[in-house]
């Protein structure tokens, strides 16, 4: 199985591969963000350590069931060879309605087909008010092409 674009990266293959990312996320469909990644892809995410895709779906599942109405935005921050960097921002509510926003970062390893191999995410959340909120587009689904990256605005 492909999943162009293939490494190695340009700026503009690495960012693509960025907003593919996104994009899939965005559609909070675990099955198809799994897809993405290799068999054995290995993932650290905040303090969790897993491997593959079963795993990748599993805590996708969980992680949707928990943060509702969410919407992600990620930007390319550096690439090389077959890694890209981004960063990345997310809003969502939890069962009470508390609005959160996520500020992160991700390193991304790719083998030979473009599936990623290795993600280790560092995140933090601050507390958030709705009218605080940015991301209000139509959710699930992508954002549209005239909502800004996050270097319009990181902050």
């Amino acid at each position: 199985m492909s999943r162009p674009p293939l490494p190695p990266f340009t700026r503009e293959t690495a960012a693509q591969k960025a907003r593919m990312a996104e994009d899939a996320w965005n559609s909070r469909d675990p099955e198809r963000v799994a897809l993405a990644y290799t068999e054995d892809s290995r993932w650290r995410n905040r303090s969790e350590f897993f491997e593959g895709r079963a795993a990748i779906i599993a805590f996708l599942t969980r992680k949707w069931a928990k943060e509702h109405e969410y919407r992600l935005i990620k930007d390319l921050w550096a690439f090389d060879g077959n890694h890209i960097a981004v960063r990345f921002q997310y809003e969502w509510h939890d069962d009470a309605g508390q609005w959160h926003r996520s500020y992160g970062n991700e390193q991304w390893e790719f083998d030979e087909h473009g599936l990623m191999r290795r993600r280790e995410a560092s995140i933090n959340d601050v507390t958030i008010t709705e009218a605080d909120r940015r991301f209000r587009w139509a959710a699930p689904g992508p954002r549209p092409a005239d909502v800004p990256g996050l270097g319009e605005s990181p902050f």
